[in-house]
């Protein structure tokens, strides 16, 4: 099982890569568990500032694997779900990059777009699929996508379920950058991130973009306004000040 996701440690980012090339990195339950158990262990290692997740091989994420799915159909499907929600990586207090270097399909879809950065290589294929396979919007893409690329862009990519490349996402304000090599990419970004943002602060501004997409302006900045406070008393506001003023690198706190 430890096998079906890496884990590497580099310079304060951690990078998680889906590990069944085979099948394009096909989800199943024990990938999934697996991802989650790294992702809440990383949340928990102070040395663990960035996350980048990708998929070895020529794929990010398929989708769910067709066993899966064949095993739902006939009814014959035993296993256990994992009781973490697919949003759960929004839920880790630590910046998680997806780096979308091939096929990225339907479940993968939903991995990649709850990650709260998205790299693609210009000529992945991305599709959501669900249209064609007689399935629905799954686990909250029919609330993020219009929230990521307005309603008609997401009407179109749902109803139709075509198939779209990674540079016409960026087009479509899908993803935030679409480069020859996204993993490279994502992990030069996630390590700025770790040499220069304060974790506190990072965590708390994750915390605040993901939970505010549904509260009024109003309550928005009277959490604002909180958070700010408690942001005073923190060593990193301090460090932050002083590295500015002495004109050199941060050296945060770990989370």
């Amino acid at each position: 099982m430890s096998d079906l996701v890496l884990s590497s440690l580099d310079q304060g980012v951690l990078t998680l890569t889906f590990n069944r090339p085979d099948r394009l990195n096909a989800w199943t339950d024990a990938m999934g568990r697996r991802y989650f158990d790294l992702l809440e262990e990383a949340g928990a290692d102070p040395d663990v500032r960035a996350i980048v997740v990708t998929g070895a091989g020529k794929g990010f994420c398929a989708g769910a694997d067709f066993q899966t799915l064949s095993a739902i159909q006939t009814g014959d499907y035993d296993e256990k779900p994992d009781p973490r929600p697919n949003t759960f990586p929004t839920t880790i207090a630590k910046p998680v990059v997806a780096a979308v270097n091939g096929a990225c399909a339907g479940l993968g879809v939903v991995h990649a777009l709850v990650c709260d950065l998205v790299f693609t290589a210009p000529d992945a294929k991305w599709t959501t699929a669900f249209s064609r396979r007689g399935l629905v919007a799954e686990y909250g893409l029919s609330w993020v996508l219009p929230r990521l690329m307005g309603q008609q862009r997401a009407m179109d990519i749902l109803l139709s379920g075509r198939v779209f490349t990674g540079a016409e996402a960026l087009e479509m304000g899908l993803v935030n950058r679409a480069v020859a090599d996204p993993v490279a990419e994502a992990q030069e970004y996630a390590r700025e991130l770790a040499a220069y943002s304060s974790p506190a602060s990072m965590a708390v501004i994750k915390r605040q973009v993901w939970n505010d997409w549904d509260v009024s302006l109003e309550q928005s900045v009277k959490t604002a306004v909180h958070e700010m406070a408690a942001s005073f008393g923190r060593p990193d506001f301090a460090e932050g000040v002083a590295s500015f003023l002495e004109r050199r690198p941060p050296s945060f706190p770990a989370l």
